[in-house]
């Protein structure tokens, strides 16, 4: 799917109005559907059932009526719940995971379900006649309507469940785990071309890549946020025309109109690449939006969970426990990026240079995670341990020596600042005591 259109479609997802409008239509297609078999049909269900179907056209027209009106009660009702819940969210949580709330499938097909239900009894209402020229009950239609209103009763006991659970903690953070856990896996840049194994060849594509001279600058369009890059695509634009390219930007980055997004220069292979019109033929397979999301950014995946904690470790909230909670998954997560291979910067068609990555390392995601929750976590020794436990969780899943330092440093930062903000000799001793124990544990 093109990087356009992709972004489209993920936009009509996280919208509350794109599902209940197609469940509108399909409301219309049902209502005309079943007229028009009672019009065609020579079953008459009010003359075999006559305590099954309505009892003529002022019975007819009184219970669709009734139902249409109290399906846009309800239909009102879900709709200030939905609002009711997005502005608790945002202040008890953080604002950042709104866009959850708003792509929820639960909370569209609910709201789709009862504006439906009252689209089709009107235009079920509107084709029964009961003059003394034209007698028409359409008798079939009329009975779906009843039972779609008994299905609206348990939708809305099934809304009323969904919205409270929603609202729990534990809910959202492990929500948030779960689609920064689908980013890691499926839209990990490992998976972007080959490296190249080759030291030598590595050598001298790093060497190339690194010279100044022969990049032609490419600038964005518009300004936003990085949401998408259509690897592949990039991959396969590159190696058509024969050239390097560098994306300068990382996932996530805030672009304004005119900053420089990529840089493209001619393949080893070839002294000029073949002619292109860089701007429109790049910006195809870039996606910028108004925020971000975490479809291919693990990074504001991580925010997320650390926006919680810091709410939850605010004055005006002091609320432990699911400050608590979002550290373990935290914790998770970390695991999760600290058992992968990052990418090589270099990447390759099989043969030669063609794509130089630019992303965060492992190091990056470990600051992003750890140092604003410990910095926040000022005098709570309860915080201070489950951020232990949280960094012993990473190093014991990481893949290399080479991250250890990284979280032994966040381990030595968080000692100091417990040791200077916590205020007795007790919790002090508590923290230390956690930490000489994991340290025996502690990988390398």
């Amino acid at each position: 799917m093109p990087t356009r259109f992709r972004q489209y479609w993920q936009q009509l997802q996280e919208s509350l109005w794109f599902v209940p409008g197609l469940m509108v239509l399909a409301s219309f297609g049902l209502a005309y559907g079943l007229v028009a078999f009672d019009t065609h049909t020579s079953w008459h269900g009010e003359k075999r059932f006559p305590l099954l179907f309505a009892s003529g056209a002022d019975g007819a027209r009184g219970m669709l009526s009734a139902i249409s009106g109290s399906m846009l009660t309800v239909a009102a009702l879900a709709f200030s719940l939905t609002l009711s819940t997005i502005s608790q969210v945002s202040s008890q949580y953080s604002p950042r995971v709104l866009r959850n709330f708003m792509r929820d499938r639960v909370n569209q097909v609910v709201m789709g379900y009862f504006v439906g239900v009252f689209a089709y009894c009107l235009i079920v209402l509107g084709t029964i006649r009961g003059t003394d020229e034209i007698k028409f009950v359409p008798s079939t239609a009329v009975l779906v309507g009843l039972l779609l209103a008994l299905g609206g009763v348990a939708a809305l006991i099934f809304f009323i469940h969904h919205i409270a659970e929603s609202l729990q903690t534990g809910t959202i953070v492990q929500h948030i785990f779960h689609e920064t856990n689908k980013a890691i896996d499926e839209l990990f840049p490992d998976q972007f071309g080959e490296p190249i194994d080759d030291p030598e060849k590595a050598k001298a594509a790093l060497a190339y890549a690194d010279e100044e001279a022969g990049w032609r600058p490419v600038f964005a369009k518009k300004t936003g946020y990085l949401q998408q890059i259509n690897t592949d695509g990039l991959l396969s634009w590159a190696t058509r025309h024969h050239v390097v390219l560098r994306i300068e930007k990382e996932m996530g980055a805030f672009i304004g109109e005119g900053s420089l997004l990529f840089s493209v220069r001619s393949g080893m292979e070839r002294p000029e690449p073949d002619e292109a019109d860089w701007p429109n033929d790049l910006m195809d397979y870039v996606s910028i939006g108004r925020h971000r999301n975490v479809e291919q950014d693990v990074a504001f995946g991580i925010q997320q969970l650390v926006d919680i904690t810091l709410k939850a470790l605010s004055p005006g909230i002091n609320d432990t426990t699911t400050a608590i909670m979002a550290v373990d998954y935290l914790g998770a997560v970390g695991e999760r990026l600290a058992r992968r291979e990052f990418p090589a910067r270099l990447r390759s068609d099989g043969k030669h240079l063609r794509v130089l990555v630019r992303s965060t390392d492992f190091d990056d995601y470990v600051r992003l995670a750890f140092d604003l929750p410990r910095i926040n976590a000022k005098g709570n020794h309860a915080v201070f341990r489950r951020l232990l436990r949280a960094l012993s969780l990473v190093a014991s899943a990481a893949c290399s020596d080479d991250r250890q330092p990284i979280l032994r440093l966040q381990a030595s930062l968080l000692m100091t600042y417990a040791g200077q903000t916590l205020a007795t000799d007790y919790e002090k001793k508590e923290v230390w005591a956690l930490y000489r124990k994991l340290m025996e544990t502690w990988p390398g």
